[in-house]
């Protein structure tokens, strides 16, 4: 149902927007950039957007570049607080109306799964629109592509704590999904640990889960674990369902288990070399945004 009303909603807007676009005239042609994510309401992870922008605009000097979270709860949530965020397709909606003719869309999601994929539903709408844009091109997150999750794998490597010791355990939270691009997880824990059997990678609500990972800690016999969020921004899983004090967080759990656990609370977005993975997602669609 959920997916029916998003569906019918999305499609409002595009028979909307193209009813007003159905007898323009040719233009001159206005790029812009569109960075999708799945949001946060942590204002300390906040830095993390900052640093994509950033590097954004670094990249493509003179581009508009505008913003826009998938998560209802999140944008209801800053709404509450007097900050509006748009959705994918308010923002869309919003960037034809202000005459934007080549427009390339960057997920900023970490794997190809539920809110991707939602998000490509909306791209597609609008990209069928008759009179819309003349070119609407949507990036992949940053897990899009075989030399995308090797490049992950390197970033990993180059991000982890310049204090841990080679028979440290690292545990890397992901968030997980039950669509099917889950699997990117597994393919990441399996790679990792071709690397460094020391590391692996878990999730709060796919696989491998955190049962498995206490389990594969018992068996190397490790003392010490380091724990790092595989996820964009270090908001409310990162600081509560990995870091928190309640008994059920990761830490908890895992010292209970009988490790010694130090976090780390920094999102991948904070780190050049997972930024540069989605800058380079965004490169390849702004290739398609020309005349």
């Amino acid at each position: 149902m959920k997916k029916l009303i998003y569906a019918a909603v999305v499609l409002a807007m595009v028979l909307c927007a193209a009813n007003a676009y159905a007898h323009k005239e040719a233009r001159e042609m206005k790029k812009g950039i569109l960075l999708v994510a799945f949001g946060t309401s942590e204002a300390s992870a906040k830095v993390s957007f900052q640093h994509i922008e950033a590097k954004v605009k670094k990249a493509f000097p003179g581009v508009d570049v505008r913003w826009a979270y998938t998560s209802h709860i999140i944008r209801h949530k800053l709404a509450g607080q007097g900050e509006i965020i748009l959705s994918p397709a308010q923002a869309l909606a919003k960037m034809m109306d202000e005459g934007y003719t080549h427009v390339a869309v960057q997920s900023l999601h970490t794997i190809p799964g539920e809110e991707y994929h939602e998000l490509a539903m909306t791209v597609n709408g609008f990209k069928a629109m008759p009179g819309g844009f003349d070119r609407l091109i949507l990036g992949f997150p940053m897990l899009g592509a075989q030399d995308t999750v090797a490049k992950a794998i390197d970033a990993i490597f180059a991000t982890l704590p310049k204090a841990r010791k080679a028979n440290d355990a690292v545990v890397l939270m992901g968030h997980g999904t039950h669509h099917p691009g889950n699997i990117y997880y597994s393919a990441m824990n399996w790679q990792l640990q071709q690397k460094d059997p020391n590391i692996i990678m878990g999730t709060v609500e796919g696989y491998p889960e955190l049962g498995d990972v206490i389990a594969w800690l018992k068996e190397r016999k490790t003392g010490k674990v380091w724990l790092m969020p595989f996820m964009s921004v270090a908001g409310d899983h990162a600081k509560n369902d990995m870091a928190g004090d309640e008994e059920d967080s990761w830490k908890s759990r895992l010292t209970k288990a009988g490790f010694s656990c130090q976090t780390v609370l920094k999102g991948t977005a904070e780190y050049d070399e997972f930024v540069d993975i989605w800058v380079g997602q965004l490169a390849k669609a702004m290739t398609h945004c020309r005349p």
